[in-house]
């Protein structure tokens, strides 16, 4: 169960699945609606490298624009240098991160009283529940 508005669910749960799909690592969802007024959610992914940030950032980007209520960030900060890059989308803040900046920042400790969103991969539910039927 979780408490931020429904349309912010979307968009993280679509966001991170678009992540996943790029081979995002540690990706996790956390609650900030009652830390902050700015935003609902925060969605914070890494990559080990440069290329696979953009990489993920721009799965997310055309993910949310395939919506039935198109996303668009209205602002994105960090891409040049594919260490961190922040998509804004009010609902929604999506951090992507290199591995390294990841656990220099340590988001998820800094935000670790905030509720965290469940988001398991559709992928690795279909090879699961394949495995269970299988047996």
């Amino acid at each position: 169960m979780t408490t931020i508005p429904e349309r912010a669910y979307e968009l993280a749960m679509a966001a991170a699945q678009a992540a996943a799909d790029k081979k995002a690592e540690d990706i996790v969802v956390i609650d900030v609606g009652d830390q902050l007024a700015i935003t609902d959610a925060f969605l914070v992914a890494s990559a080990p490298n440069e290329r696979q940030v953009h990489a993920i950032v721009d799965a997310i980007e055309e993910r949310l624009l395939e919506l039935p209520e198109k996303a668009k960030p209205i602002r994105r900060e960090g891409e040049r240098g594919g260490r961190w890059v922040l998509l804004d989308y009010v609902d929604i803040v999506v951090h992507v991160q290199h591995t390294e900046e990841r656990e220099f920042y340590a988001l998820d400790r800094l935000w670790k009283d905030c509720p965290q969103i469940p988001f398991v991969d559709r992928d690795l539910a279909d090879s699961a529940a394949g495995t269970a039927t299988a047996e």
